[in-house]
């Protein structure tokens, strides 16, 4: 348990200064990030509380669906903000394009890694993951169809409330599924199979 609540934290963390390290490159963001911006244009609340409220407002879109969150579930929502807060006060901005895209990389990389953690920790999905596999559950749609339903529609709002899209953008969009094949199963702590069933290995 020490282990897995340590891993949580630290990929909750990684996560974030993923985020700060991809909105600081400057060449376009994810999706999520996208309307996190456009909101933040019009509001001026800060990424970090926006992307909290955010949380907030996904959650609330499990109830219909019937998803119930965890411990991990609820710690991502509160925790990863302000981690990309801390990495957007740690970082320059405006830095010479073959710097920003060393963030980018940067972060997509450290994005997947976080990603890995966080999940291998078996505390639960983050609001926006749990989202998607709620709906999959529900309406029997394939997840890829589910996921690129709700990311279109976040990227469409965001877009239009002035969010920051590009290069970046698509490259996210591309890479990190790759990525996060790869790290989930690298980082996923085997937990004892109940009594008479054998312990399955994770798998790519």
């Amino acid at each position: 348990m020490t282990r897995r609540l340590i891993q949580l934290f630290i990929g909750l963390f990684l996560y974030g200064i993923g985020i700060a390290l991809i909105v600081r490159a400057g060449i376009g963001v994810a999706p999520w990030d996208v309307l996190t911006q456009g909101i933040d244009n019009h509001t001026h609340l800060g990424f970090g509380l926006i992307t909290i409220l955010l949380s907030g407002v996904v959650l609330l879109l499990w109830i219909p669906i019937r998803q119930k969150p965890g411990a991990g579930t609820l710690l991502n929502a509160v925790l990863v903000g302000p981690a990309a807060d801390v990495g957007l006060w740690l970082l320059p901005a405006n830095l010479d394009l073959w710097a920003r895209i060393l963030l980018f990389a940067a972060g997509l990389l450290l994005i997947a890694v976080a990603t890995g953690l966080y999940i291998g920790a078996h505390f639960g999905p983050g609001p926006r993951d749990g989202l998607m596999t709620g709906l999959h559950k529900r309406a029997g749609w394939k997840i890829w169809i589910v996921r690129t339903g709700i990311e279109v529609i976040v990227l469409g709002i965001g877009w239009a409330l002035g969010g920051n899209v590009g290069i970046g953008t698509a490259l996210f969009a591309v890479l990190i599924g790759p990525l996060c094949q790869r790290t989930i199963p690298l980082f996923a702590i085997r937990r004892p199979a109940p009594a008479g069933q054998p312990i399955l290995e994770p798998t790519p």
